[in-house]
């Protein structure tokens, strides 16, 4: 019997979406960074989305970055994130651009680049709502006056964050106004911006509903390539496959068990007090699997099936009609914090294939 927990990926609908992405935003000249945190910078399917075309990737770890470099991958590699102070020379070594916001941690960058003998490509993220990360647009011009006079850097964009903390779209009016941002930028500096980065997965509505997309020519894409959906909603994009990774678990335990825990209630393993509906008696069945293997609450059972809750290893089901045995395998699809978690475990094993 195969090994459980296990995270099934299918490389041939990850590279269908990314070739499927990259055709629907090249349309409009934007290019993609494929966002590889997501799956922990997995070679595997990095090299699925350099053979779809996409050839830069981005990860907020440098030891992924670090990963993929040794594992061959040839790409430009970005640093999705501003660098600890603490991991400069790491940042120098692995990443062939950084996303900055600090002035303090660009002179650093500065330093280890001339003690490399490199130049050191950056992004300056601009805070526009979501407030994240990012220079208060106000200070952009200044921030920027500083950084040219550092040897070792060359500012190669400029990029903006949505979605990702506070939730604010990236419409038609930020879009708009990035797009200013970038005008004024390359007149007053005469610095050409190759890179203009408009958000993320988030942007896809903004994209389809645009008459132009201004200055914007980059978007930082991994929910969409992986789980196929845009994520201001998590609807579908048409086209692509929302099922490429699938969680297989194992029934550990399966008897007919009251609905309701019985004797005085305390804090559970969480620090929760647990809340149940009483159904009297029902069937019970529990996973292999927790809170310390995936975000449960991401989970998306493929059976009548409801999960009544979890602790750090095992995960407790309302097995309903399903004649859950001991042995049986269950599956499930994966939202966004699921799949983040399940590549990052050690504790799943992964499992590829090709077929469609």
């Amino acid at each position: 019997m195969p090994f459980t927990p296990r995270v099934e990926i299918n490389l041939a609908k990850i590279a269908h979406n990314a070739a499927k992405l990259v055709e629907i935003y090249g349309s409009k000249n934007i290019g993609i960074m494929g966002v590889t945190k997501t799956v922990c910078g997995a070679p595997e399917i990095a090299k699925i989305l350099l053979d779809q075309g996409i050839h830069m990737l981005a990860d907020s770890k440098l030891v992924n970055l670090q990963k993929m470099r040794d594992a061959g991958i040839k790409a430009n590699f970005v640093l999705l994130r501003s660098p600890a102070l603490s991991e400069i020379d790491s940042v120098i070594k692995n990443a062939d651009i950084s996303i900055n916001t600090e002035l303090s941690v660009i002179k650093k960058l500065s330093e280890s680049a001339l003690a490399y003998n490199t130049v050191q490509k950056i992004i300056l993220m601009i805070e526009m709502g979501d407030l994240r990360e990012g220079i208060m647009p106000v200070n952009l011009e200044t921030f920027i006056q500083e950084v040219l006079k550092l040897q070792g850097i060359k500012i190669v964009g400029i990029g903006v964050n949505f979605a990702c903390f506070g939730g604010v779209k990236p419409n038609e009016q930020k879009m708009n106004d990035l797009s200013i941002l970038a005008n004024a930028v390359e007149t007053k500096f005469l610095l050409p911006l190759s890179y203009v980065s408009g958000g993320n997965s988030a942007n896809y509505n903004w994209f389809m509903t645009a008459d132009s997309v201004g200055k914007v020519n980059n978007l930082r894409l991994g929910e969409s390539i992986y789980l196929g959906r845009e994520t201001l909603n998590r609807m579908a994009i048409p086209e692509l496959y929302t099922d490429a990774f699938t969680l297989v678990t194992e029934v550990i335990e399966s008897k007919t068990k009251p609905s309701i825990p019985y004797g005085e209630i305390g804090q559970n393993a969480f620090g929760v007090f647990p809340q149940f509906q009483d159904r009297g008696q029902i069937s019970r069945a529990i996973l292999g699997v927790g809170n310390q293997d995936v975000l449960v609450a991401g989970l998306i059972p493929t059976l009548d099936i409801e999960i009544l809750g979890s602790s750090s290893d095992h995960t407790v089901l309302d097995a309903k009609k399903s004649n859950l045995a001991v042995g049986d395998e269950v599956t499930f699809n994966l939202n966004y914090g699921a799949l983040l978690s399940i590549m990052t475990s050690p504790y799943v094993y992964k499992k590829y294939s090709n077929a469609l």
